[in-house]
């Protein structure tokens, strides 16, 4: 693929899309691309986790333990490790591939890099993160208050 290729294909994640093109042009140029062969591990739950991986082909298995959980699916388009971009994190689980694939790697310190040379980029994260935020604030209280008895309310 191309850097204009990779360009387009990031626009299409939410979190990416909102960077701009000149800061999303640094995030192309800077990830790196790795095949992962069909049963490989990607990582590994309770390891340190440097940065994302968007899967570009192919699909992941999630899983926090061994079969003691559902499973879940990371296709196409899929960003693993969201918040390894911009914080200290650990893997909170296991990505295997399901089938032959490839990803491209952001590296935590490249992703701050390029926010510190694109401040408008920067803002606009925040404030989609601070919107997740809100919005898993009230779903908290929501289920807190039908867990309580008092019913869900709408805000």
């Amino acid at each position: 693929m191309t850097i204009e290729d990779d360009i387009a294909f990031l626009e299409r994640i939410p979190i990416f899309r909102r960077l701009g093109s000149g800061a999303l042009r640094i995030v192309a140029i800077g990830a790196e691309s790795y095949s992962v062969e069909a049963g490989q591990v990607l990582f590994t739950v309770g390891e340190a986790a440097d940065g994302g991986y968007v899967v570009q082909r192919g699909s992941f298995s999630l899983s926090t333990e061994r079969g003691n959980q559902a499973e879940i699916v990371a296709g196409p388009g899929t960003l693993l490790g969201e918040t390894a971009l911009i914080a200290e994190t650990k893997r909170p689980a296991t990505a295997r591939a399901r089938e032959d694939s490839i990803v491209l790697r952001i590296s935590r310190s490249m992703f701050l890099r390029m926010l510190e040379g694109y401040p408008d980029a920067a803002e606009r994260l925040r404030d989609l993160l601070a919107s997740r935020t809100d919005q898993w604030a009230r779903e908290i209280e929501n289920v807190r208050a039908v867990l309580s008895g008092g019913g869900a309310e709408q805000k």
